[in-house]
Order: C-alpha cells, then structure tokens, then sequence
C-alpha cells in the first residue's frame, strides 16, 4: 500500500527580473530587409530570465541560475557593450539568493545546481554553490573554458563569472555526450539536449504527483514561436542541425509522457507560472 504521508516535491518558480534585447538574437532573420522595405527597423524585446528549485525529499535542486548581482553598470561585469546589447533589470529581491531567501533556503542547502549552459543569464550566480553538485554539459564545459583561457571574445560567457567559479573551487558533474536520462532524484531526471543554442545543453524532466510532468528546455527553445511548429532557430547559435534535431526530441518526449514544455524565455508563458511569492507546483 502506497504511504500517504510521503512527502512531495515543491516546485518553485523564481522571478529574476527582465532583459532585453534585439529580436533578431532570439528569432533569427525574423524581419528581414525587401526590396520594398530595404531598412526595416529592429526591434528590441523585454522577456523573463527565471529559475526553478525544485524541494525534493531526497534534497534540493536548482536549475540555472540567472544573471550576477553585479553584472550591470559602471563597475559591472558585463562588458559594456554587452550590457548596452542584453540589458538586464531587476529589483533586490529577483536577485537569485533573496528570492532563496524567501523561501528559507540557503545557497549551501542545495544538492545539485543543475546548468542548462553556461551563457550570462543562466550561470550567473553559480559561485554562491560550493556545497553542491554542479551538473553541466562537458561538451559547454570544454568550450567555455577554453575560449576563456584564450581570451577569446567574451559575448555570452563572463569572464568576471568564470573567475569566481575558479576562485570558489566548485564541485562540477560533466555529463558526457553519449550520456542522457540521467536520474537525479525519484521522479527528477537530467536530459541531454546536445549542442544547438550552445556547445552542450541540459534539461529536467520532473514529474509532479499533481501537476503532472515538466520538461524544463531552458533556451534549447526559447519561446513558443521558435517551438512552432515551423521550428524557429534563435540568432544566437552554435548548431543549427542540432538545434532542430533537440526540438524534435524535445517535442517527441512531450507528446509521449503529456508534458508541458517550459520554454527559456517566453514572456507569455511566464507570465502565467504561478511564481515562488505566490505559491508552488507539486
């Protein structure tokens, strides 16, 4: 007989404030130049950059971990140019550690930091982790590192960042290209989405008792627009083949376990999610 009493996960949605940026980074060719109209203007959008914890029995879990309290500004680690490109925004209490805070956790309380890639907006605040497991692609890992060591543009990877992970020793987990479905925790499992968007991407697949299940896609599919169908590949990409070949795995999966899909960052979709100030998914 099932124990009724067996405690649940919570899943917590966590607002980290907004960023914007042009259209283009997230829709490739999405408004391009006619004949007709040869200087069609860009467009600059405002869309959501979040994390999830998911509160398991068997222990915490993080998945990404938004933008750096000190990424903006004159003293900021963003490069300037990136800041005047991928603005980010944000009140105190989006910053990853107070929004923890509000839901009394401590950075030292997580287990495993799962990273669906390495970019400014999603491993931001990784340094605050050194308790826990930290669980990204090997494949981003490679890459990110070494156009570090060759002090190659910076772009969506921060030095500033990387230095911290260093500094901080953490405790890293590569999951290695031939390796997916990995299980974290009963009913928590990581996905390996390959490279596209970036070097190596992740996902979470999490079944909630009552929900039912999540796949977590991160920027593998940035909104519903580039999920389509037709897909729709983001102007920032590493593999154009393997960006469409993820979607379809990704839309596969959905329609075989009647999954939502949670895309990177949909303002629409988001807008919807019951946040962490407001309550949880279970």
């Amino acid at each position: 007989m099932a124990n009724i009493n067996k405690p649940h996960p919570k899943l917590y949605v966590m607002d980290n404030g907004r960023m914007k940026m042009d259209k283009n980074w997230m829709i490739a060719m999405h408004s391009p130049a006619t004949i007709h109209n040869p200087n069609r203007p860009a467009e600059f959008v405002e869309f959501p950059i979040y994390t999830v914890l998911i509160d398991h029995p068997e222990g915490k879990i993080l998945f990404d971990t938004a933008c750096n309290p000190n990424s903006m500004g004159p003293e900021g680690r963003w490069a300037e140019s990136t800041q005047q490109m991928f603005p980010w925004t944000a009140s105190e209490e989006c910053y990853l550690h107070n929004r923890l805070e509000q839901l009394n956790v401590r950075p030292e309380d997580i287990k495993y930091v799962v990273a669906s890639h390495l970019h400014l907006d999603h491993a931001g605040c990784l340094e605050m982790f050194t308790n826990a497991t930290i669980i990204v692609h090997e494949d981003e890992f490679n890459g990110t590192l070494q156009s570090y060591a060759r002090n190659q543009k910076e772009g969506a990877y921060i030095w500033a960042d990387i230095d911290a992970w260093i500094k901080n020793n953490l405790q890293w987990r590569t999951i290695k290209r031939d390796e997916d479905n990995l299980d974290l925790a009963e009913g928590i499992r990581v996905l390996n989405f390959g490279s596209g968007h970036a070097w190596g991407m992740l996902g979470l697949f999490v079944q909630l008792p009552d929900t039912g299940n999540i796949i977590l896609a991160s920027d593998a599919i940035y909104t519903a627009e580039s999920y389509g169908p037709p897909i729709k590949p983001p102007g920032i990409i590493y593999d154009s083949l393997g960006y469409a070949a993820t979607v379809e795995k990704i839309r596969c999966l959905a329609k075989e376990t009647n999954a939502q899909v949670w895309f990177g960052h949909d303002a629409a979709q988001f807008k919807k999610f019951r946040k962490s100030t407001e309550g949880y998914y279970e």
